[in-house]
């Protein structure tokens, strides 16, 4: 019989908790490592909505891309929402294991899967891991031929889950892009990377108004890339799939599946008609 202890040894060979960033929280949440696993739930996110799935389908262990408890607690007490998804979880002995950054520092990671996507070529850590220099986060490489920023973007659109935020772009919609940079989930962080500033076109997620605004404006004057804002969700669900299939042939005899929640946190958007500014 696999255990939870198999699980976490297959986990730390496919995605090894040393090349995690430093501020990372990977590894068990919650779980008996003795105990049996017959059915693992891959998800992003442990919400009360995945987690109520993980019982609902008899799941031994939910898998995730993001901490519960990443910026730590002192509770977890069913006041809370994280209390609330760790008491229903230990109530049906389902066991919570997350990779993260070390999930996302792997060829088959959140930013590798779509850069496989999109074919390109040439692909590089955009950030080289500081324990194994053939891992890192984001990637940057390049497309065959260059094509439209726009096109591009229309590219990501079919490509990633739909959620009600879309995607958003900054630069001239006409203007041809080749060498793309890209970072599954948040990613201003890395906006100033040699390599980022480099590309053509940046794909990350969670801008926020500074550096984005700060970015657009070095674009306009051919200093830095194009920008392209997704989903952070749909993003890195993209890991999901390719993980369970290594999942699978790590434990045979052991059921794996995907969630298809979506747990991207917006729930619709209202279109604007274009105003005139004064």
């Amino acid at each position: 019989m696999t255990s939870v202890a198999d699980v976490q040894l297959a986990v730390e060979q496919l995605w090894p908790a040393a090349t995690a960033e430093d501020w990372d929280a990977v590894g068990l949440v919650a779980g008996d490592p003795a105990d049996p696993v017959r059915r693992i739930l891959l998800a992003v996110d442990a919400v009360e909505a995945t987690a109520a799935e993980a019982v609902e389908r008899e799941a031994d262990l939910l898998l995730v891309h993001h901490p519960l408890l990443l910026r730590g607690a002192t509770s977890v007490a069913a006041t809370t929402p994280a209390g609330r998804v760790i008491t229903r979880l230990v109530r049906a002995s389902v066991a919570l294991l997350a990779a993260h950054t070390n999930a996302d520092a792997v060829d088959r990671g959140t930013s590798g899967e779509l850069a496989a996507m999109l074919g390109l070529v040439d692909v590089e850590p955009i950030v080289r891991n500081r324990v194994d220099p053939e891992k890192g986060l984001g990637r940057v490489g390049e497309l065959q031929k260059p094509i439209a920023l726009r096109e591009l973007v229309e590219q990501l659109a079919a490509l990633l889950p739909s959620v009600a935020g879309g995607l958003r772009a900054a630069g001239d919609p006409a203007r041809p892009v080749r060498r793309v940079a890209i970072c599954g989930g948040a990613g201003d962080s890395l906006l100033r990377e040699p390599t980022v500033a480099g590309a053509d076109v940046y794909i990350t997620s969670d801008l926020r108004h500074h550096p984005a605004s700060d970015a657009r404006e070095r674009h306009a004057a051919a200093e830095g890339p194009a920008l392209v804002d997704v989903s952070h969700w749909a993003s890195e669900s993209l890991w999901l799939r390719p993980a369970a299939e290594q999942l699978r042939t790590a434990l045979p005899g052991v059921e794996v599946i995907v969630s298809e929640i979506r747990t991207d946190p917006w729930d619709f958007a209202v279109p604007q008609e274009e105003q005139t500014w004064h």
